[in-house]
């Protein structure tokens, strides 16, 4: 069978990192990238006995392209932390590279839970990510937030999902929207023309509310789907005033 090289970005990820590593244990070599954390990450990852290099953090498609070259085999599976892969997803992949007949990069579909709940509306319901790689043949475009794989050739879909833990709590969810916004405007200044104030703070959010609460079905998810919603109408507001 062809060997895979599976690859987990860190930072203060101790309560995930465990789980992340036991989801992946099947596969040949285990890389933990690590932005110097100040917890037990560390400590956990290296009770797991798997390769680990730590690398200053610039962002995340730095940080995982340079992850992707530190690979020994020639397919690549990612997560992030906070991310499961499931014994069928397992089971999916090892059949796959069994076979030898293989695109470049696969997509898979992330089924995600927020607040203790699986989150299936608000936007959320369409999550494809392309996760499995052949090295040499993808990387990450360089933006700060909502980076994508650059996959040459074609690529396929798997059919088993990955589990997404979203966020610890309410806080640590809203940091992370605050980044966002702030990576956000970083990337959109370097193209972007100005555009109006009003536009900027006042249509655009709500736009994003509009979208994600009733045309996206937010309203099914309970208050969840609210605060999913708000807050993604809120990033987009601090958005704004960072490009101000």
């Amino acid at each position: 069978m062809t060997k895979l090289t599976a690859i987990i970005t860190t930072f203060n990820e101790e309560g995930h990192i465990a789980d992340a590593i036991d989801s992946v244990s099947w596969a040949d070599e285990i890389l933990v990238i690590d932005s110097f954390s100040t917890d037990r990450t560390l400590e956990l990852a290296k009770e797991k006995g798997v390769t680990i290099i730590q690398r200053e953090y610039v962002g995340p498609s730095d940080q995982k392209n340079f992850a992707i070259e530190q690979a020994k085999h020639n397919w690549i599976l990612i997560l992030d932390a906070d991310e499961r892969c499931t014994q069928e997803l397992k089971i999916e992949i090892q059949n796959l590279l069994g076979k030898g007949d293989t695109l470049n990069g696969y997509s898979i579909q992330r089924k995600n839970f927020f607040l203790g709940k699986e989150i299936k509306y608000s936007g959320w319901q369409k999550d494809f990510v392309i996760r499995l790689i052949k090295k040499g043949a993808a990387r990450y475009n360089n933006v700060q937030v909502h980076e994508k794989m650059l996959v040459d050739g074609r690529i396929g879909q798997l059919q088993n999902k990955l589990l997404h833990y979203t966020c610890r709590d309410l806080d640590h969810f809203l940091e992370r929207q605050r980044r966002y916004a702030r990576w956000g405007a970083q990337d959109r200044k370097l193209y972007m023309k100005r555009p109006s104030i009003f536009w900027l703070l006042f249509i655009k959010p709500a736009w994003k509310f509009k979208q994600y609460y009733f045309l996206k079905l937010g309203f099914l998810d309970g208050w969840r789907g609210l605060v999913i919603s708000a807050t993604a109408a809120w990033t987009i507001f601090l958005r704004g005033v960072y490009l101000i």
